[in-house]
Protein backbone atom coordinates (compact mmCIF):
# COMPACT_ATOMS: atom_id res chain seq x y z
CA UNK A 1 0.00 0.00 0.00
CA UNK A 2 1.51 3.24 -1.22
CA UNK A 3 1.09 6.65 0.29
CA UNK A 4 1.35 8.24 -3.16
CA UNK A 5 -1.87 6.63 -4.44
CA UNK A 6 -3.85 6.20 -1.22
CA UNK A 7 -2.91 9.51 0.45
CA UNK A 8 -2.52 11.76 -2.60
CA UNK A 9 -4.46 14.56 -0.94
CA UNK A 10 -3.00 14.21 2.63
CA UNK A 11 0.14 16.27 2.32
CA UNK A 12 -0.42 18.17 5.58
CA UNK A 13 -1.23 15.03 7.56
CA UNK A 14 1.88 13.29 6.24
CA UNK A 15 3.86 16.34 7.24
CA UNK A 16 2.55 16.00 10.81
CA UNK A 17 3.03 12.21 10.88
CA UNK A 18 6.67 12.30 9.81
CA UNK A 19 7.37 15.00 12.38
CA UNK A 20 5.73 12.83 15.05
CA UNK A 21 7.90 9.87 14.00
CA UNK A 22 11.10 11.86 14.46
CA UNK A 23 9.87 13.19 17.81
CA UNK A 24 9.11 9.64 18.95
CA UNK A 25 12.59 8.46 17.91
CA UNK A 26 14.19 11.29 19.89
CA UNK A 27 11.99 10.46 22.87
CA UNK A 28 13.21 6.87 22.80
CA UNK A 29 16.79 8.14 22.55
CA UNK A 30 16.18 10.23 25.66
CA UNK A 31 14.88 7.12 27.43
CA UNK A 32 18.05 5.21 26.50
CA UNK A 33 20.17 8.11 27.76
CA UNK A 34 18.44 8.07 31.14
CA UNK A 35 18.72 4.27 31.28
CA UNK A 36 22.49 4.29 30.67
CA UNK A 37 22.81 7.04 33.29
CA UNK A 38 21.07 4.69 35.72
CA UNK A 39 23.52 1.91 34.80
CA UNK A 40 26.52 4.19 35.25
CA UNK A 41 25.32 5.44 38.62
CA UNK A 42 24.53 1.89 39.70
CA UNK A 43 28.00 0.70 38.72
CA UNK A 44 29.59 3.69 40.46
CA UNK A 45 27.65 3.02 43.65
CA UNK A 46 28.59 -0.65 43.54
CA UNK A 47 32.27 0.19 43.16
CA UNK A 48 32.09 2.68 46.03
CA UNK A 49 30.39 0.03 48.15
CA UNK A 50 33.10 -2.52 47.35
CA UNK A 51 35.82 0.04 48.06
CA UNK A 52 34.18 0.90 51.38
CA UNK A 53 34.18 -2.68 52.62
CA UNK A 54 37.46 -3.87 51.10
CA UNK A 55 40.23 -4.38 53.69
CA UNK A 56 42.60 -1.46 54.05
CA UNK A 57 45.14 -3.31 56.17
CA UNK A 58 48.62 -4.41 55.29
CA UNK A 59 49.01 -7.77 53.63
CA UNK A 60 50.40 -9.37 56.78
CA UNK A 61 47.40 -8.21 58.81
CA UNK A 62 44.74 -9.55 56.47
CA UNK A 63 42.56 -12.19 58.12
CA UNK A 64 42.92 -15.72 56.85
CA UNK A 65 39.54 -17.02 57.96
CA UNK A 66 37.51 -18.67 55.24
CA UNK A 67 34.50 -16.53 56.10
CA UNK A 68 36.54 -13.35 55.57
CA UNK A 69 38.22 -14.64 52.41
CA UNK A 70 34.83 -15.65 51.01
CA UNK A 71 33.44 -12.20 51.77
CA UNK A 72 36.40 -10.58 50.00
CA UNK A 73 35.85 -12.93 47.06
CA UNK A 74 32.22 -11.82 46.95
CA UNK A 75 33.39 -8.21 46.95
CA UNK A 76 35.72 -8.94 44.03
CA UNK A 77 32.91 -10.64 42.12
CA UNK A 78 30.63 -7.70 42.88
CA UNK A 79 33.30 -5.36 41.57
CA UNK A 80 33.44 -7.41 38.36
CA UNK A 81 29.65 -7.29 38.22
CA UNK A 82 29.83 -3.49 38.47
CA UNK A 83 32.27 -3.56 35.57
CA UNK A 84 29.70 -5.44 33.49
CA UNK A 85 27.09 -2.79 34.29
CA UNK A 86 29.55 -0.24 32.96
CA UNK A 87 29.93 -2.34 29.82
CA UNK A 88 26.13 -2.31 29.39
CA UNK A 89 26.07 1.46 29.77
CA UNK A 90 28.89 1.86 27.26
CA UNK A 91 27.17 -0.42 24.73
CA UNK A 92 23.93 1.56 25.07
CA UNK A 93 25.76 4.85 24.72
CA UNK A 94 27.58 3.92 21.51
CA UNK A 95 25.31 1.43 19.72
CA UNK A 96 21.89 2.76 20.75
CA UNK A 97 21.88 6.36 21.97
CA UNK A 98 24.65 7.63 19.71
CA UNK A 99 23.23 5.81 16.69
CA UNK A 100 19.73 7.19 17.35
CA UNK A 101 20.92 10.78 17.64
CA UNK A 102 22.91 10.56 14.39
CA UNK A 103 19.97 8.93 12.59
CA UNK A 104 17.57 11.55 13.91
CA UNK A 105 19.63 14.32 12.33
CA UNK A 106 19.69 12.44 9.01
CA UNK A 107 15.90 12.00 9.13
CA UNK A 108 15.32 15.67 9.77
CA UNK A 109 17.47 16.60 6.78
CA UNK A 110 15.81 14.07 4.48
CA UNK A 111 12.26 15.00 5.59
CA UNK A 112 12.96 18.68 4.99
CA UNK A 113 14.19 17.92 1.48
CA UNK A 114 11.11 15.84 0.55
CA UNK A 115 8.65 18.37 1.94
CA UNK A 116 10.36 21.18 0.05
CA UNK A 117 9.97 19.21 -3.17
CA UNK A 118 6.28 18.65 -2.42
CA UNK A 119 5.71 22.33 -1.71
CA UNK A 120 7.48 23.32 -4.93
CA UNK A 121 5.29 20.94 -6.96
CA UNK A 122 2.17 22.29 -5.28
CA UNK A 123 3.26 25.87 -5.93
CA UNK A 124 3.86 25.12 -9.62
CA UNK A 125 0.41 23.52 -9.93
CA UNK A 126 -1.15 26.53 -8.26
CA UNK A 127 0.67 28.78 -10.73
CA UNK A 128 -0.72 26.80 -13.68
CA UNK A 129 -4.21 27.00 -12.24
CA UNK A 130 -3.94 30.77 -11.82
CA UNK A 131 -2.88 31.17 -15.44
CA UNK A 132 -5.76 29.01 -16.59
CA UNK A 133 -8.18 30.91 -14.37
CA UNK A 134 -6.96 34.26 -15.67
CA UNK A 135 -7.39 33.15 -19.29
CA UNK A 136 -10.87 31.86 -18.44
CA UNK A 137 -11.88 35.15 -16.87
CA UNK A 138 -10.46 37.04 -19.86
CA UNK A 139 -12.42 34.82 -22.25
CA UNK A 140 -15.56 35.47 -20.23
CA UNK A 141 -15.02 39.22 -20.35
CA UNK A 142 -14.32 39.22 -24.08
CA UNK A 143 -17.44 37.22 -24.77
CA UNK A 144 -19.58 39.70 -22.81
CA UNK A 145 -18.03 42.60 -24.64
CA UNK A 146 -18.64 40.88 -27.98
CA UNK A 147 -22.31 40.36 -27.05
CA UNK A 148 -22.66 44.02 -26.13
CA UNK A 149 -21.08 45.14 -29.44
CA UNK A 150 -23.42 42.79 -31.35
CA UNK A 151 -26.47 44.22 -29.62
CA UNK A 152 -25.29 47.76 -30.34
CA UNK A 153 -24.65 46.88 -34.02
CA UNK A 154 -28.03 45.24 -34.43
CA UNK A 155 -29.74 48.22 -32.85
CA UNK A 156 -28.05 50.79 -35.14
CA UNK A 157 -28.58 48.57 -38.15
CA UNK A 158 -32.34 48.51 -37.53
CA UNK A 159 -32.50 52.19 -36.66
CA UNK A 160 -33.55 54.20 -39.75
CA UNK A 161 -32.35 57.38 -38.22
CA UNK A 162 -28.77 56.06 -37.78
CA UNK A 163 -26.24 57.24 -40.26
CA UNK A 164 -24.28 54.87 -42.37
CA UNK A 165 -21.00 55.78 -40.68
CA UNK A 166 -22.41 54.99 -37.30
CA UNK A 167 -23.58 51.62 -38.55
CA UNK A 168 -20.21 50.84 -40.09
CA UNK A 169 -18.43 51.85 -36.91
CA UNK A 170 -20.68 49.62 -34.81
CA UNK A 171 -20.14 46.79 -37.27
CA UNK A 172 -16.34 47.18 -37.05
CA UNK A 173 -16.53 47.23 -33.27
CA UNK A 174 -18.62 44.04 -33.33
CA UNK A 175 -16.10 42.26 -35.58
CA UNK A 176 -13.21 43.38 -33.34
CA UNK A 177 -14.83 42.15 -30.14
CA UNK A 178 -15.75 38.89 -31.80
CA UNK A 179 -12.14 38.40 -32.91
CA UNK A 180 -10.80 39.18 -29.44
CA UNK A 181 -13.30 36.76 -27.94
CA UNK A 182 -12.08 34.06 -30.28
CA UNK A 183 -8.47 34.73 -29.31
CA UNK A 184 -9.35 34.61 -25.59
CA UNK A 185 -11.17 31.37 -26.24
CA UNK A 186 -8.12 29.86 -27.87
CA UNK A 187 -5.86 31.09 -25.06
CA UNK A 188 -8.22 29.73 -22.40
CA UNK A 189 -8.35 26.40 -24.17
CA UNK A 190 -4.55 26.23 -24.30
CA UNK A 191 -4.18 27.17 -20.65
CA UNK A 192 -6.85 24.69 -19.64
CA UNK A 193 -5.12 21.92 -21.55
CA UNK A 194 -1.76 22.82 -19.97
CA UNK A 195 -3.24 22.90 -16.47
CA UNK A 196 -4.88 19.55 -16.90
CA UNK A 197 -1.61 18.08 -18.09
CA UNK A 198 0.35 19.56 -15.16
CA UNK A 199 -2.32 18.47 -12.73
CA UNK A 200 -2.12 14.91 -14.03
CA UNK A 201 1.65 14.94 -13.69
CA UNK A 202 1.34 16.41 -10.21
CA UNK A 203 -1.06 13.79 -8.86
CA UNK A 204 0.25 10.83 -10.83
CA UNK A 205 4.00 11.42 -10.88
CA UNK A 206 5.36 14.17 -8.60
CA UNK A 207 3.21 13.68 -5.49
CA UNK A 208 3.37 9.82 -5.54
CA UNK A 209 7.16 10.01 -5.92
CA UNK A 210 7.53 12.48 -3.04
CA UNK A 211 5.10 10.60 -0.81
CA UNK A 212 6.86 7.33 -1.65
CA UNK A 213 10.14 8.84 -0.45
CA UNK A 214 8.43 9.99 2.73
CA UNK A 215 6.99 6.51 3.18
CA UNK A 216 10.41 4.91 2.70
CA UNK A 217 11.91 7.34 5.19
CA UNK A 218 9.24 6.56 7.77
CA UNK A 219 9.61 2.81 7.25
CA UNK A 220 13.40 3.07 7.67
CA UNK A 221 12.78 4.99 10.89
CA UNK A 222 10.56 2.16 12.11
CA UNK A 223 13.18 -0.45 11.15
CA UNK A 224 15.89 1.55 12.93
CA UNK A 225 13.76 1.64 16.07
CA UNK A 226 13.40 -2.12 15.91
CA UNK A 227 17.14 -2.55 15.47
CA UNK A 228 17.89 -0.27 18.42
CA UNK A 229 15.34 -2.18 20.52
CA UNK A 230 17.27 -5.33 19.69
CA UNK A 231 20.62 -3.66 20.42
CA UNK A 232 19.19 -2.44 23.71
CA UNK A 233 18.40 -6.03 24.68
CA UNK A 234 21.64 -7.43 23.24
CA UNK A 235 23.65 -5.07 25.43
CA UNK A 236 22.15 -6.89 28.42
CA UNK A 237 22.38 -10.35 26.87
CA UNK A 238 26.10 -10.07 26.07
CA UNK A 239 27.03 -9.63 29.73
CA UNK A 240 24.78 -12.42 31.01
CA UNK A 241 27.54 -15.13 30.76
CA UNK A 242 30.02 -13.00 32.70
CA UNK A 243 27.35 -11.93 35.20
CA UNK A 244 26.48 -15.62 35.64
CA UNK A 245 30.13 -16.37 36.32
CA UNK A 246 30.19 -13.57 38.91
CA UNK A 247 27.15 -15.05 40.61
CA UNK A 248 28.66 -18.53 40.42
CA UNK A 249 31.81 -17.12 42.00
CA UNK A 250 29.72 -15.73 44.84
CA UNK A 251 28.05 -19.11 45.33
CA UNK A 252 31.46 -20.84 45.27
CA UNK A 253 32.75 -18.34 47.83
CA UNK A 254 29.77 -19.14 50.04
CA UNK A 255 30.51 -22.87 49.73
CA UNK A 256 34.16 -22.26 50.61
CA UNK A 257 33.27 -21.18 54.14
CA UNK A 258 34.65 -23.87 56.45
CA UNK A 259 33.99 -23.53 60.16
CA UNK A 260 36.53 -26.21 61.10
CA UNK A 261 39.28 -24.56 59.11
CA UNK A 262 38.49 -21.22 60.75
CA UNK A 263 38.73 -22.85 64.16
CA UNK A 264 42.09 -24.36 63.22
CA UNK A 265 43.31 -20.93 62.07
CA UNK A 266 42.34 -19.48 65.45
CA UNK A 267 44.43 -22.18 67.13
CA UNK A 268 47.33 -21.58 64.76
CA UNK A 269 47.18 -17.82 65.22
CA UNK A 270 47.05 -17.72 69.00
CA UNK A 271 48.72 -20.95 70.08
CA UNK A 272 51.56 -20.04 72.46
CA UNK A 273 53.28 -23.43 72.74
CA UNK A 274 53.43 -23.22 76.53
CA UNK A 275 52.45 -26.10 78.74
CA UNK A 276 49.44 -25.65 81.04
CA UNK A 277 50.39 -24.66 84.60
CA UNK A 278 51.06 -27.57 86.94
CA UNK A 279 49.55 -28.25 90.35
CA UNK A 280 50.81 -26.16 93.24
CA UNK A 281 52.27 -28.18 96.12
CA UNK A 282 50.90 -28.00 99.63
CA UNK A 283 53.10 -25.80 101.83
CA UNK A 284 53.04 -27.04 105.41
CA UNK A 285 53.99 -24.23 107.78
CA UNK A 286 53.14 -26.29 110.90
CA UNK A 287 56.10 -28.64 110.67
CA UNK A 288 58.25 -26.50 112.96
CA UNK A 289 55.65 -26.76 115.74
CA UNK A 290 56.36 -29.35 118.52
CA UNK A 291 53.55 -31.77 119.19
CA UNK A 292 53.16 -34.48 121.85
CA UNK A 293 51.88 -37.87 121.19
CA UNK A 294 48.66 -37.13 123.11
CA UNK A 295 48.01 -33.96 121.17
CA UNK A 296 44.70 -34.44 119.50
CA UNK A 297 45.18 -31.63 117.00
CA UNK A 298 44.59 -32.84 113.53
CA UNK A 299 47.36 -31.99 111.11
CA UNK A 300 46.38 -29.76 108.25
CA UNK A 301 48.62 -31.74 105.95
CA UNK A 302 46.61 -34.14 103.85
CA UNK A 303 47.38 -37.71 104.62
CA UNK A 304 48.06 -38.56 101.10
CA UNK A 305 50.65 -35.79 100.85
CA UNK A 306 52.45 -36.90 104.02
CA UNK A 307 52.61 -40.48 102.87
CA UNK A 308 53.77 -39.52 99.41
CA UNK A 309 56.27 -36.85 100.38
CA UNK A 310 57.63 -38.12 103.70
CA UNK A 311 59.33 -34.78 104.09
CA UNK A 312 58.49 -31.12 103.91
CA UNK A 313 57.54 -30.10 100.38
CA UNK A 314 59.90 -27.87 98.49
CA UNK A 315 59.25 -24.17 98.41
CA UNK A 316 58.15 -22.77 95.14
CA UNK A 317 60.57 -21.01 92.94
CA UNK A 318 60.50 -17.34 93.91
CA UNK A 319 61.06 -16.49 90.23
CA UNK A 320 57.99 -18.43 89.19
CA UNK A 321 55.41 -16.02 87.84
CA UNK A 322 52.60 -17.78 89.65
CA UNK A 323 54.32 -17.52 93.06
CA UNK A 324 53.87 -13.75 93.21
CA UNK A 325 50.41 -12.48 93.99
CA UNK A 326 51.00 -9.28 92.12
CA UNK A 327 51.62 -11.12 88.83
CA UNK A 328 48.84 -12.10 86.50
CA UNK A 329 48.33 -15.33 84.59
CA UNK A 330 48.38 -13.59 81.22
CA UNK A 331 47.30 -16.71 79.39
CA UNK A 332 43.79 -15.84 80.58
CA UNK A 333 44.20 -12.13 81.10
CA UNK A 334 45.95 -9.21 79.51
CA UNK A 335 49.18 -10.22 77.82
CA UNK A 336 52.17 -8.19 78.98
CA UNK A 337 53.87 -6.12 76.31
CA UNK A 338 57.48 -6.92 75.57
CA UNK A 339 59.89 -5.16 73.28
CA UNK A 340 60.17 -6.60 69.76
CA UNK A 341 63.46 -8.48 69.38
CA UNK A 342 65.29 -9.56 66.26
CA UNK A 343 65.03 -13.28 67.07
CA UNK A 344 61.37 -12.91 68.14
CA UNK A 345 62.22 -14.33 71.54
CA UNK A 346 59.58 -12.04 73.02
CA UNK A 347 56.92 -14.20 71.33
CA UNK A 348 55.55 -17.55 72.48
CA UNK A 349 57.38 -20.55 71.00
CA UNK A 350 54.78 -21.44 68.39
CA UNK A 351 54.36 -17.85 67.20
CA UNK A 352 58.12 -17.39 67.24
CA UNK A 353 58.57 -20.45 65.02
CA UNK A 354 56.03 -19.13 62.51
CA UNK A 355 57.61 -15.68 62.36
CA UNK A 356 61.11 -17.11 61.93
CA UNK A 357 59.91 -19.41 59.15
CA UNK A 358 58.20 -16.46 57.44
CA UNK A 359 61.39 -14.39 57.63
CA UNK A 360 63.47 -17.28 56.23
CA UNK A 361 61.07 -17.58 53.28
CA UNK A 362 61.30 -13.84 52.60
CA UNK A 363 65.08 -13.86 52.79
CA UNK A 364 65.20 -16.88 50.47
CA UNK A 365 63.15 -15.01 47.90
CA UNK A 366 65.46 -12.00 48.13
CA UNK A 367 68.48 -14.30 47.78
CA UNK A 368 66.99 -15.86 44.66
CA UNK A 369 66.47 -12.39 43.17
CA UNK A 370 70.10 -11.47 43.86
CA UNK A 371 71.27 -14.74 42.29
CA UNK A 372 69.17 -14.07 39.19
CA UNK A 373 70.63 -10.56 39.01
CA UNK A 374 74.15 -11.93 39.35
CA UNK A 375 73.55 -14.44 36.55
CA UNK A 376 72.14 -11.71 34.34
CA UNK A 377 75.11 -9.45 35.00
CA UNK A 378 77.55 -12.27 34.24
CA UNK A 379 75.78 -13.00 30.97
CA UNK A 380 75.88 -9.32 30.09
CA UNK A 381 79.57 -9.25 30.96
CA UNK A 382 80.21 -12.20 28.64
CA UNK A 383 78.34 -10.41 25.85
CA UNK A 384 80.41 -7.26 26.40
CA UNK A 385 83.62 -9.32 26.35
CA UNK A 386 82.65 -10.93 23.06
CA UNK A 387 81.33 -7.67 21.59
CA UNK A 388 83.33 -4.73 23.05
CA UNK A 389 81.40 -2.25 20.96
CA UNK A 390 78.25 -2.98 23.01
CA UNK A 391 79.81 -1.92 26.33
CA UNK A 392 82.72 -2.05 28.74
CA UNK A 393 82.84 -5.33 30.74
CA UNK A 394 84.73 -3.66 33.60
CA UNK A 395 81.82 -1.25 34.15
CA UNK A 396 79.72 -4.20 35.38
CA UNK A 397 82.27 -5.42 37.92
CA UNK A 398 81.22 -3.04 40.76
CA UNK A 399 77.60 -4.10 40.37
CA UNK A 400 78.58 -7.79 40.33
CA UNK A 401 80.68 -7.35 43.46
CA UNK A 402 77.83 -5.54 45.18
CA UNK A 403 75.40 -8.30 44.23
CA UNK A 404 77.77 -10.99 45.55
CA UNK A 405 78.16 -9.05 48.80
CA UNK A 406 74.39 -8.83 49.15
CA UNK A 407 74.08 -12.56 48.52
CA UNK A 408 76.57 -13.38 51.27
CA UNK A 409 74.77 -11.07 53.69
CA UNK A 410 71.45 -12.74 52.90
CA UNK A 411 72.98 -16.20 53.33
CA UNK A 412 74.34 -15.13 56.70
CA UNK A 413 70.92 -13.84 57.73
CA UNK A 414 69.25 -17.06 56.58
CA UNK A 415 71.77 -19.14 58.51
CA UNK A 416 71.22 -17.05 61.64
CA UNK A 417 67.43 -17.35 61.43
CA UNK A 418 67.67 -21.09 60.71
CA UNK A 419 69.75 -21.45 63.87
CA UNK A 420 67.06 -19.71 65.90
CA UNK A 421 64.40 -21.83 64.20
CA UNK A 422 66.20 -25.09 65.00
CA UNK A 423 66.54 -23.86 68.59
CA UNK A 424 62.79 -23.30 68.87
CA UNK A 425 61.91 -26.61 67.19
CA UNK A 426 64.36 -28.46 69.41
CA UNK A 427 62.83 -26.96 72.53
CA UNK A 428 59.31 -27.77 71.36
CA UNK A 429 60.23 -31.39 70.63
CA UNK A 430 61.96 -31.80 73.98
CA UNK A 431 59.00 -30.19 75.71
CA UNK A 432 56.66 -32.60 73.97
CA UNK A 433 58.83 -35.55 75.05
CA UNK A 434 58.74 -34.37 78.63
CA UNK A 435 54.99 -33.98 78.52
CA UNK A 436 54.58 -37.46 77.00
CA UNK A 437 56.85 -38.95 79.67
CA UNK A 438 54.92 -37.23 82.43
CA UNK A 439 51.62 -38.49 81.05
CA UNK A 440 52.90 -42.07 80.91
CA UNK A 441 54.16 -42.04 84.54
CA UNK A 442 51.16 -40.09 85.91
CA UNK A 443 53.60 -37.86 87.76
CA UNK A 444 52.29 -34.71 89.42
CA UNK A 445 54.98 -32.03 89.42
CA UNK A 446 55.89 -30.49 92.76
CA UNK A 447 56.65 -27.20 91.12
CA UNK A 448 56.59 -25.66 87.68
CA UNK A 449 59.68 -24.25 86.14
CA UNK A 450 59.53 -21.58 83.49
CA UNK A 451 59.55 -23.29 80.07
CA UNK A 452 62.54 -22.70 77.86
CA UNK A 453 62.21 -19.85 75.47
CA UNK A 454 59.24 -18.42 77.43
CA UNK A 455 59.10 -14.96 78.90
CA UNK A 456 57.93 -13.53 82.19
CA UNK A 457 57.18 -10.00 83.29
CA UNK A 458 60.92 -9.36 83.38
CA UNK A 459 62.34 -9.82 79.91
CA UNK A 460 65.79 -10.45 81.43
CA UNK A 461 64.55 -13.85 82.63
CA UNK A 462 64.34 -15.25 79.09
CA UNK A 463 66.50 -18.33 78.57
CA UNK A 464 68.34 -19.00 75.31
CA UNK A 465 70.49 -21.97 74.51
CA UNK A 466 73.97 -20.66 73.71
CA UNK A 467 75.31 -21.35 70.24
CA UNK A 468 78.82 -21.08 68.92
CA UNK A 469 78.87 -18.30 66.34
CA UNK A 470 81.78 -16.89 64.47
CA UNK A 471 82.46 -13.20 64.07
CA UNK A 472 80.66 -11.14 61.48
CA UNK A 473 81.74 -11.85 57.90
CA UNK A 474 83.84 -9.41 56.00
CA UNK A 475 82.23 -7.65 53.06
CA UNK A 476 81.85 -10.01 50.17
CA UNK A 477 82.95 -13.05 52.25
CA UNK A 478 80.65 -15.81 53.59
CA UNK A 479 80.57 -17.06 57.21
CA UNK A 480 80.66 -20.89 57.40
CA UNK A 481 79.85 -22.92 60.49
CA UNK A 482 83.18 -24.30 61.82
CA UNK A 483 81.50 -27.28 63.47
CA UNK A 484 80.16 -28.40 60.14
CA UNK A 485 83.65 -28.22 58.65
CA UNK A 486 85.13 -30.18 61.56
CA UNK A 487 82.59 -32.94 61.12
CA UNK A 488 83.20 -33.22 57.40
CA UNK A 489 86.98 -33.23 57.71
CA UNK A 490 86.87 -36.25 60.01
CA UNK A 491 86.57 -38.55 56.99
CA UNK A 492 89.59 -40.80 56.58
CA UNK A 493 89.21 -41.58 52.86
CA UNK A 494 89.80 -38.66 50.48
CA UNK A 495 86.80 -37.65 48.35
CA UNK A 496 87.02 -38.26 44.58
CA UNK A 497 87.44 -35.36 42.17
CA UNK A 498 84.14 -34.51 40.41
CA UNK A 499 85.25 -31.38 38.54
CA UNK A 500 87.53 -28.37 38.60
CA UNK A 501 87.16 -24.65 39.10
CA UNK A 502 88.98 -21.41 38.38
CA UNK A 503 89.15 -18.67 41.01
CA UNK A 504 87.52 -15.45 39.81
CA UNK A 505 88.63 -13.55 42.92
CA UNK A 506 91.18 -14.09 45.65
CA UNK A 507 89.97 -15.46 49.00
CA UNK A 508 91.99 -15.20 52.25
CA UNK A 509 90.22 -18.06 54.07
CA UNK A 510 90.45 -16.56 57.55
CA UNK A 511 87.64 -18.68 59.02
CA UNK A 512 88.24 -22.23 60.14
CA UNK A 513 87.62 -24.86 57.46
CA UNK A 514 88.01 -22.48 54.53
CA UNK A 515 90.66 -22.68 51.86
CA UNK A 516 92.94 -19.85 50.79
CA UNK A 517 93.04 -19.29 47.02
CA UNK A 518 94.51 -16.74 44.68
CA UNK A 519 92.88 -15.19 41.64
CA UNK A 520 92.98 -17.43 38.49
CA UNK A 521 94.11 -20.40 40.62
CA UNK A 522 92.80 -23.80 39.44
CA UNK A 523 91.33 -26.14 42.12
CA UNK A 524 89.76 -29.58 42.12
CA UNK A 525 86.08 -29.90 43.09
CA UNK A 526 85.41 -32.75 45.52
CA UNK A 527 81.96 -31.74 46.78
CA UNK A 528 79.25 -29.58 45.17
CA UNK A 529 77.46 -26.63 46.74
CA UNK A 530 74.61 -27.95 48.90
CA UNK A 531 72.73 -24.68 48.80
CA UNK A 532 74.67 -22.88 51.54
CA UNK A 533 76.93 -20.99 49.12
CA UNK A 534 80.07 -23.11 49.75
CA UNK A 535 81.91 -25.56 47.53
CA UNK A 536 84.48 -28.03 48.84
CA UNK A 537 87.71 -27.95 46.84
CA UNK A 538 91.24 -29.40 46.92
CA UNK A 539 94.50 -27.80 45.87
CA UNK A 540 97.13 -29.60 43.86
CA UNK A 541 99.16 -29.82 47.05
CA UNK A 542 96.37 -31.90 48.63
CA UNK A 543 95.05 -29.21 50.98
CA UNK A 544 91.25 -29.25 51.20
CA UNK A 545 88.68 -26.75 52.38
CA UNK A 546 85.63 -24.69 51.48
CA UNK A 547 85.58 -21.75 49.08
CA UNK A 548 82.67 -19.40 48.23
CA UNK A 549 80.77 -20.74 45.23
CA UNK A 550 80.31 -17.22 43.88
CA UNK A 551 84.10 -16.70 43.82
CA UNK A 552 84.85 -19.52 41.37
CA UNK A 553 83.91 -20.66 37.87
CA UNK A 554 83.00 -24.34 38.11
CA UNK A 555 83.19 -26.99 35.41
CA UNK A 556 81.82 -30.42 36.37
CA UNK A 557 83.05 -33.66 34.85
CA UNK A 558 80.62 -35.34 32.48
CA UNK A 559 80.64 -38.62 34.38
CA UNK A 560 80.19 -36.94 37.79
CA UNK A 561 76.86 -36.67 39.55
CA UNK A 562 75.08 -33.37 39.73
CA UNK A 563 74.24 -30.68 37.24
CA UNK A 564 76.88 -28.49 35.67
CA UNK A 565 76.95 -25.06 37.32
CA UNK A 566 78.26 -21.89 35.70
CA UNK A 567 78.91 -18.94 37.97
Amino acid sequence: MSWGTELWDQFDNLDKHTQWGIDFLERYAKFVKERLDVEQNYAKQLRNLVKKYCPKRAKDEEPRFTSCLSFYSILNELNDYAGQREVVAEEMAHKVYGELMRYSQDLKTERKHHLQEGRKAQQYLDHCWKQMDNSKRKFERECKEAEKSQISYDKLDNDINATKSEVEKAKAQFYLRTHMADESKNEYAAQLQNFNAEQWKHFNNAIPHIFKNLQDMDERRTVKLGETYRSFAEAERRVIPIVSKCLEGMVSAAKAVDERKDSAIVVESFKSGFEPPGDFPFEDYSQNLSRTGSDGTISNTPKGDRERDGAPGPRPDPKHPMSKTKNKLWLFGKKPKAPSLEDFSHLPPEQRRKRLQQRIDELSKELQKEMDQRDALNKMKDVYEKNPQMGDPSSLQPKISETICNMEKLRSEIHKNETWLSEVEGKQSSRGDRRHSADNHHHTPQGRESPEGSYTDDTSQEHHTPHHRTGPPQPGQPNPDPHEFDDEFDDDDPLPVIGHCKALYSFDGQNEGTLVMAEDEVLYIIEEDKGDGWTRARKQSGEEGYVPTSYVEITMEKNSKGAVTYI
